[in-house]
């Protein structure tokens, strides 16, 4: 007589796909970041609209031409090859390629120049600073100064930031014996980050150059 023996399985349980926390993190950090500069715009148009007279003489002083091409400087880091080239796949090579190969840059060498192309906008907005203080615009002239120097300096400061960390992410990855995940995750985050100041930028370039 066939006897029939019956197969018993264990429960079944689904496979939970978990986000990456790095990039929870970044989305919840940039989004805080998001806020703080739609308070300085809020800041700009509110007191605009109080006196709108300051925004008459104030404007005329600011030197637009340099400004632009101080913007495009910024703009056209290229940040986003950076971000590509951060990957482990792309930027574990042991040292870097020759100058004139673009195509064989890996992440250093792209967040190398695109670390010059912000040192140059931070000494672009220093030098257009010294101009404007030396015209008579300073933070404590009017409502215009101030709201000037601080909705522009607030970002230079994050430029700024975003320039450290450049370094940070360079020099992680000629000390790690490995450029691995950990290593990548912050060279994304990095070039998230300054994706995100150059959108700002382009919002205080139009609202405060253009929009007089």
């Amino acid at each position: 007589m066939a006897t029939t023996a019956a197969v018993e399985t264990g429960p079944t349980h689904a496979v939970v796909s978990r986000p990456n926390m790095a990039s929870v993190g970044t989305i919840v950090w940039l989004s805080s970041e998001l806020m703080f500069f739609a308070g300085l715009f809020a800041m700009y148009f509110s007191i605009r609209s109080v006196v709108p007279e300051q925004w008459v003489t104030g404007p005329e002083k600011l030197n637009v031409p340099f400004s632009a091409v101080n913007t495009l400087v910024l703009v056209i880091t290229p940040s986003g090859a950076g971000s590509v080239s951060g990957r482990p796949s792309s930027s574990s090579r042991a040292a870097p390629a020759a100058c004139c190969r673009l195509k064989q840059w890996g992440m250093r060498e792209w967040y190398a120049l695109t670390y010059l192309f912000g040192a140059v906008f931070v000494a672009g907005q220093v030098y257009e600073y010294a101009s404007l203080v030396h015209e008579g615009l300073k933070i404590s002239t009017d409502g215009y100064g101030s709201v000037f120097y601080l909705t522009t300096g607030f970002h230079g400061l994050h430029v700024t930031g975003g320039l450290i960390a450049f370094l940070l992410i360079i020099g992680r990855s000629f000390a790690a014996r490995r450029f691995g995940h950990a290593e990548a995750t912050g060279a994304i985050v990095t070039s998230y980050y300054w994706h995100f100041v150059d959108v700002v930028w382009i919002g205080l370039f139009a609202t405060i150059y253009l929009l007089q």
